[in-house]
């Protein structure tokens, strides 16, 4: 027990700085979560295929330039700016196009929330298996490999941003924290102050009143799903430059991890998402660095089982459904 202790005081800070990576990332992820149950009031479980989708795209981005080396200046920015425009709109698109095929008739037919979860299983099943099958092969030419996990050239070079004490932050880690927190702001910022965001929160609250009022609830659904699953594109990229593999089933354990984000920090709740995404990964860390690597993922699962029992509103607590408009 000393042992194991001593190596989480020695380890925190390192481990500190790759929870924050970490966390941001499933952070990102999780606003998908957060945005269609506040909406609908349904887990959408496919949403960790969206976010395969968006490392995809990214890969199929440097893969198409033929990038091989790191770029730098101008060429970098460039990159990266066109890496997320890419992952955003295929992962946005998906995603909409998921609503439409997997849960609005079933919503239309006024089906129940089992019905439109089975959906949502089935299609994160469908998605994973296609891609092995069809799309990772036709896309990156690799016959019979679908399955196979996939290496990323490194495209941006590794350099110290600047440090603390002993700790080292690299520039890549200050890229993928910073964009996270920023993307949230903008969330934030879209759902609480402009007219679409009223739209989304009347929906939210109240979607017959809403109907009412003039809002086009099928709109808003749409817009919906689509804001989530851009959120999950650029995740994807991020995710993609941090960890440079990526695989045909890499979001299944952590769409399951961005769910217990966005339980932890309040499902529905935007900010709480990200909340929640930071508080999952620094824990995660601590306790890989106290029992060992292999209780990472046991860690995560604790937790989720924790929140559940003694605080099932999650930390922030208050959803987007009762937030005030």
């Amino acid at each position: 027990m000393f042992e194991n202790f001593h190596n989480l005081v020695t380890q925190f800070w390192p481990q500190t700085v790759d929870g924050l990576i970490k966390g941001s990332i499933y952070g990102l992820v999780a606003l998908g979560y957060t945005m269609v149950y506040g909406v609908l009031r349904l887990i959408n479980f496919a949403h960790s295929e969206i976010f395969m989708i968006g490392t995809m795209a990214s890969l199929a981005v440097l893969t198409g330039l033929g990038v091989v080396a790191p770029a730098t200046g101008v060429g970098l920015i460039g990159l990266l700016i066109l890496m997320a425009v890419v992952s955003m709109a295929a992962s946005g698109g998906a995603a909409v196009l998921l609503e439409q095929i997997a849960y609005r008739p079933l919503r239309k037919r006024g089906s129940s929330r089992l019905a439109a979860l089975i959906s949502a299983i089935g299609a994160s099943l469908f998605l994973m298996e296609f891609f092995a099958l069809v799309v990772i092969p036709w896309l990156f030419d690799r016959p019979g490999q679908g399955k196979n996990i996939i290496g990323v050239k490194r495209f941006l070079a590794r350099d110290e941003a600047f440090s603390i004490g002993d700790v080292v932050v690299r520039n890549d880690q200050l890229l993928v924290f910073l964009a996270a927190v920023m993307m949230m702001i903008l969330l934030d910022l879209l759902v609480n102050r402009t007219k679409m965001g009223r739209g989304i929160r009347a929906t939210a609250q109240d979607p017959q009143t809403a109907v009412l009022m003039g809002v086009n609830i099928d709109r808003i659904v749409r817009l919906t799903f689509l804001i989530g699953g851009a959120m999950a594109g650029i995740a994807g990229m991020l995710y993609l430059l941090e960890y440079e593999v990526t695989k045909f089933n890499v979001g299944f354990l952590l769409g399951i991890k961005a769910f217990t984000a966005a339980v932890l920090g309040g499902i529905g709740n935007i900010r709480g998402a990200l909340l929640g995404g930071f508080v999952l990964g620094l824990v995660e860390n601590y306790g890989a660095a106290f029992f060992g690597t292999a209780w990472l993922d046991v860690v995560a699962f604790v937790i989720l089982v924790l929140v559940l029992l003694f605080r099932p509103t999650g930390i922030l607590g208050e959803s987007l459904q009762v937030a005030r408009a």
